[in-house]
């Protein structure tokens, strides 16, 4: 039995990035910056992982590509980069779902101009609202998530980046959750793309971000040449490697993935819709993530979930990670309105692209078995 469901926080390791992490890192392991013969081929060998990611990104130009140290640093770097280059009178224009490394990294830079794009009950963005601030705000950038972490709705950054494109506005896409989970062929479409290796097998502290064009100067880390005087550092090539291999892996897998986890989700949703009246599920009547399933439980506070079932084995979680331990951490659910108590109640349940129809009837009983728990020692 797999009891791990939180595949959005993080994931563990595939065996095909641990192979290739091991592999780079015993032949492979020299400074790509240095000059000598085996550096060079190191260079080689990083700029060929480079140009696989752009494949499978459906990106025109590899040198496109930074390699960062996950979503957070690029979403930071992002941010910072456009507060440097824009007049200081520029506005900025992003959901009000955004994960935090998104939502406070724009605040710390452009504070009181941020223009923030609601979402409708289902929690998606809808394109009548990027039509409109688009038209009446003039923002110099839009950044939209392509799926949310918390209720794995997918949003519309297709539409959203050709709609930028027609207004000449610099779109910007989160798609950590999206890579590893759906096709990422098309990602490649938009300005800026920023993603995560440790969310689809790879390894923790490796990412990426996918600029316009190589004019485009970040330069958030400074003190070396390194990806093209973007980000000074020495390259890390094993995990890049190990991230580029995990993604390859997986993405010829994602259609047959999709459909089957798709019907093991609504099968647990319809069996806990039965155990708990009164359950309130954010996201079921749109598209989302097959894996995704965000509930605000019809009692007993979140954390009494979480540890009950922790005790149990099951790894569930309250939201997102990068907000854990804070009060209404769930910037979903207050989006759409909640109140503190709903906020309270708010689980995740987030799923890999192995676990069977029993690991999803398990984590069901187990919530059962929690209720019967709870009710025996008093309400949360």
């Amino acid at each position: 039995m797999n009891p791990y469901f939180d595949f959005n926080a993080t994931t563990p390791l595939s065996a095909v990035a641990r192979d290739a992490w091991l592999l780079a890192s015993q032949t492979h392991w020299q400074n790509p910056s240095s000059l000598y013969r085996d550096a060079g081929f190191t260079s080689q060998k990083l700029e060929a992982a480079r140009e696989r990611l752009a494949t499978l990104l459906g990106c025109d130009d590899a040198e496109r590509i930074v390699f960062t140290g996950g979503t957070t640093e690029s979403n930071n770097a992002l941010f910072f980069s456009f507060a440097r280059s824009l007049p200081k009178d520029a506005r900025i224009a992003i959901s009000n779902i955004e994960h935090p490394s998104v939502r406070e990294a724009a605040h710390a830079v452009f504070r009181d101009r941020i223009i923030e794009i609601p979402v409708n009950q289902d929690g998606v963005v809808e394109l009548e609202r990027v039509h409109d601030v688009l038209q009446n705000d003039r923002p110099a950038l839009v950044s939209v998530m392509a799926a949310n972490n918390e209720s794995g709705t997918l949003q519309p950054w297709r539409e959203i980046a050709a709609l930028c494109r027609s207004c000449g506005v610099f779109f910007h896409t989160d798609a950590a959750q999206w890579i590893g989970k759906l096709p990422s062929g098309e990602l490649g479409h938009c300005d800026s793309i920023s993603g995560s290796g440790h969310k689809f097998g790879g390894p923790k502290g490796v990412g990426f971000l996918v600029l316009r064009d190589t004019a485009q100067n970040l330069s958030f880390f400074r003190g070396g040449p390194q990806e093209h005087g973007h980000r000074a550092g020495t390259e890390n090539y094993p995990s890049i490697e190990a991230m580029v291999a995990a993604l390859e892996w997986i993405e010829p897998r994602l259609d047959a993935v999709a459909v089957e986890q798709t019907l093991l989700r609504e099968e647990f949703c319809d069996v806990m819709h039965l155990a708990f009246p009164g359950l309130r599920f954010i996201g079921r009547g749109t598209e989302r993530l097959w894996n995704t399933v965000l509930m605000v439980m019809p009692e007993h506070e979140n954390l009494k979930w979480l540890t009950r079932l922790s005790r149990r084995g099951f790894s569930i979680s309250t939201g997102s990670a990068c907000s854990s331990g804070k009060e209404g951490s769930s910037v979903v659910v207050q989006a759409l309105g909640a109140s503190a108590d709903d906020l309270r109640r708010v689980v995740r349940v987030s799923g890999g692209w192995d676990h069977s129809r029993g690991d999803w009837q398990a984590l069901a009983s187990a919530f059962v078995e929690v209720q019967e728990e709870l009710k025996r020692g008093g309400k949360g």
